[in-house]
């Protein structure tokens, strides 16, 4: 993969613990955005093309911490086994309000909690909207296409979504906006989600990365998924915390509501404190733990219902 190969050199946290390795690290665009085509093996086509180009070049950066940002062309996949796995898998959605990917507490560690428990895990590593507003929906979908042409090799005979902050948007995108079957998450895990795109209740930011600046209204209804809920959207979970001044926990409230409102099962569950961001990084892999006392509450939450799905 040339450059996108450096970026994986970086295993180590400083001070703290070290990333699990993919067993597998896959581009999702091999002949970058503008051709119309994806993955395919043994001669067959498994994922669909790009779409659309996202309008960005040049390599991939490091916004400090791993959060890659500028993702265009190289657009990739990280695969995680388990030596043992339970059957499920989760891909996982970076947050980063849309202009990059916040890979460690977002992406690594949440695999290597997922690998503890026998969940094998897809991190996807999408493009970044700018203004294109398909475009990470779009990866994600191909990275269900890829995983589900996958599962049966790798023992996985379940596959769900969880995502961060925008890339909770961009689950709730994949759990609402899906086109079949393959598409559909079989369950979905919401992290301080941003949910609707309105002025003053969403993140600012991830409204203007994913619309532009000047979004219109029928855009911002079309992508303010609370609206977009129907009963064939998938079982739930939202985890958030109560203090969170980036994204207003009015937002998890509005997809639960909707949820209820079209009978699907799902859980809401806001801790008293924590901020926004806190991710699945602990004192023992970061160093530091936004969630401190109330960390034990949200593993044991997420495990328990995560449990009793499979």
């Amino acid at each position: 993969m040339g450059a996108l190969a450096a970026l994986f050199l970086f295993p180590a946290v400083a001070g703290a613990g070290v990333f699990p390795t993919p067993d597998k690290t896959v581009r999702l665009y091999p002949q970058g955005q503008d051709v119309d085509a994806g993955i395919v093996e043994n001669g067959r086509a498994v994922t669909f093309g790009p779409g659309e180009s996202n309008g960005l070049s040049g390599e991939v950066t490091d916004r400090g911490g791993h959060r890659f940002g500028n993702i265009g062309d190289q657009a990739w996949l990280e695969i995680f086994l388990p030596t043992e796995g339970n059957g499920q898998m989760v891909v996982v959605c970076p947050g980063g309000g849309y202009a990059y990917c916040s890979y460690e507490g977002e992406g690594a560690w949440v695999a290597d909690w997922c690998l503890q428990r026998g969940i094998a895990v897809c991190v996807v590593l999408y493009r970044m909207p700018n203004a294109h507003s398909h475009v990470p929906l779009t990866d994600v979908q191909n990275a269900f296409r890829y995983c589900r042409a996958h599962a049966g090799e790798w023992g996985v005979r379940q596959i769900g979504v969880m995502g961060f902050s925008a890339g909770g948007h961009l689950a709730a995108s994949a759990s609402t906006l899906f086109t079949d079957e393959l598409t559909r998450p079989d369950f979905s895990v919401l992290v301080y989600p941003v949910i609707t795109l309105e002025e003053f209740t969403t993140h600012a930011g991830t409204r203007a990365n994913l619309l532009g600046p000047h979004a219109r209204r029928e855009q911002v209804e079309a992508w303010s998924l609370d609206t977009r809920v129907t009963e064939q959207t998938p079982p739930a979970i939202l985890l958030l915390s109560a203090d969170d001044r980036a994204v207003p926990p009015e937002n998890s409230i509005r997809y639960f509501r909707a949820m209820q409102r079209c009978g699907v099962s799902g859980e809401l569950h806001i801790l008293s404190s924590g901020g926004h961001g806190w991710g699945f990084g602990t004192v023992e892999t970061t160093g530091k733990d936004a969630l401190g006392d109330q960390r034990a509450v949200f593993s044991a939450t997420l495990e328990r219902w995560l449990s009793a799905r499979r």
